[in-house]
């Protein structure tokens, strides 16, 4: 290596050589190597390899090497480590590259799922309900590995992390997660704490293997400088992510493994061939409002699509105290602003969700709380005090209404809000959606999370927020403000409008976009 030489002209030189030459170069470093099980690929699997982020991402298409990668840092580099997959029974794949490397079976421990080596002791587990994550509290692993992040929720992730360290200051300590894009709604999270490399909109976007720092502030993951030091001395810890294609894995590209992805139908083709993270997942067949509509709707958003209107609604969704988060939700006509999240510690009572309220409510709008659950009530009273026009939603309560079509009907009033959404997002209808959402992860994430089944005589019933919690790692609160926002703030903008000018007639119409068009100091 001389000097001025990166990592990457390496690799291009290396390239660059006939194959029996790079061949040579492998079995000598091998040669080198003394105690290694084995070298990584050349190219993106060596970079993430030899990366120094605290966190690293790896992956992207199909068969790029990401489970011998996390075997290959666990038995070379790590003293304590922990491989992970979502479901018990995709470990096997685990196994098997453990042993391809080890050339044994020799020091694995089938029923405490532990593989003691030369170097050290890897712990092999799963996380196939929400609550396993608390299995692995306060056990120290200097690589903490998920493999298939996707398929994990955010909290199971978070969590285990968090003991991510070791014993022994010589040991390095990471983090590695690989994975191709989400094949379904509940791995969006994944974008978003990746966003400076995998979400096209994100403002200030990352190159592959760039490092940037992250720390939780106020409850929000945060990046920050590299020199930033928190109240208490805490310092930020790195992040990346390293793409890789089957090329980048030359025993797997050799045995016609591509010609398997080609045969897969779309979106997956693309998905898994290319590493693409800005295609869709596979909507469930059950889920209530499409991917494609959510983005459509976002497509039509711009940072100052409000001008020219009046506020039409603002909407709560409340938590006070606890692990959740109040969301606050407003729009002009169609046009939905970004959303406001507190957490539930700074919003413990009425007066302080009143006072969050106060700072976004503008033009006199309805404000809708949610009632459901019991939370909400505090705020109600102290807002109906203070004079502002509130009305409480609560899911709970029954429904008369039917779908756009008169087809189905709903089981409660929740269910109505959410389907009331659903057929404002469509694009099919007359004129097309005119709703314009912002350009949000973390509400794309909720949005797509809604489920529904019929019950009963053809009515509608969507899936309870304590069911979604244990599905996916959270509750879904950005979403129920937003819709609260539509569908509530929706009828009550109607009703105070004609309150005050025709008596309390409700004329058949409705407050959208056009309707909404006025002039604003």
């Amino acid at each position: 290596m001389t000097v001025g030489q990166t990592l990457d002209d390496i690799l291009r030189a290396y390239q660059a050589l006939p194959p029996e030459e790079q061949k040579a170069i492998v079995e000598r470093a091998q040669t080198l190597a003394g105690k290694k099980a084995a070298l990584p690929n050349p190219g993106p699997q060596t970079m993430a390899y030899f990366s120094e982020a605290d966190e690293t991402f790896y992956g992207g298409s199909a068969g790029g090497g990401k489970t011998f990668l996390i075997c290959l840092l666990a038995l070379n580099e790590h003293e304590h480590s922990l491989i992970l997959r979502r479901i018990g029974k995709n470990l096997k794949g685990v196994k098997r590259e453990l042993q391809g490397l080890l050339g044994t079976r020799d020091g694995f421990n089938e029923q405490s799922g532990t593989w003691r080596h030369d170097r050290g002791v890897i712990d092999l587990g799963h996380c196939e309900h929400e609550g396993n994550k608390e299995d692995y509290q306060g056990i120290a692993h200097d690589l903490k590995a998920f493999d298939e992040i996707t398929q994990f929720t955010e909290t199971q992730y978070t969590y285990i992390i968090g003991w991510n360290r070791s014993a022994n200051p010589k040991q390095r300590c990471r983090v590695l997660a690989t994975g191709n894009p989400p094949s379904t709604a509940e791995g969006q999270w994944v974008i978003k704490r990746w966003g400076a490399w995998l979400d096209p909109t994100h403002p200030n976007p990352a190159q592959p293997g760039e490092l940037r720092w992250f720390t939780t502030i106020d409850g929000d993951d945060t990046e920050v400088d590299q020199d930033y030091l928190g109240p208490k001395g805490e310092k930020p810890r790195s992040r990346t992510f390293i793409a890789s294609v089957l090329e980048d894995n030359p025993d797997l590209a050799e045995s016609g493994y591509a010609s398997t992805i080609e045969a897969m139908p779309e979106p997956y083709r693309t998905m898994l061939r290319e590493g693409r993270f800005d295609i869709g997942a596979q909507d469930d067949l059950w889920q209530v409002i499409p991917s494609d509509w959510i983005r459509q709707a976002q497509g039509r958003w711009k940072p100052d699509g409000f001008r020219g209107l009046k506020m039409t609604a603002v909407a709560v969704d409340v938590a006070q105290g606890g692990p959740d988060k109040s969301s606050f939700s407003s729009r002009y006509g169609t046009w939905f602003a970004p959303l406001v999240r507190k957490k539930g510690t700074e919003t413990p009572d009425g007066p302080s969700i009143g006072a969050e309220v106060f700072k976004i409510r503008r033009d006199g709008s309805v404000v809708i709380v949610d009632l459901g659950g019991g939370y909400g009530g505090d705020a109600k009273r102290f807002l109906t005090d203070n004079g502002v026009s509130v009305a409480g939603f609560n899911g709970a309560h029954g429904s008369t209404a039917r779908t756009v079509d008169k087809a189905l009907g709903f089981l409660n009033k929740r269910a109505e809000a959410i389907w009331r959404f659903r057929e404002a997002l469509d694009p099919g209808q007359e004129g097309g959606s005119p709703l314009a959402l912002p350009p949000d992860p973390l509400l794309v994430a909720d949005l797509v999370s809604y489920r529904w089944k019929p019950v009963g005589a053809g009515n509608i019933q969507i899936e309870s927020k304590e069911e979604i919690r244990k599905r996916i790692g959270r509750s879904p609160d950005d979403g129920d403000a937003t819709i609260m926002c539509w569908a509530e703030g929706e009828k009550q903008a109607i009703r105070k409008m004609h309150e005050a000018a025709l008596g309390g007639r409700l004329p058949q119409v409705k407050v959208g976009y056009a309707k909404q068009k006025v002039g604003r100091r």
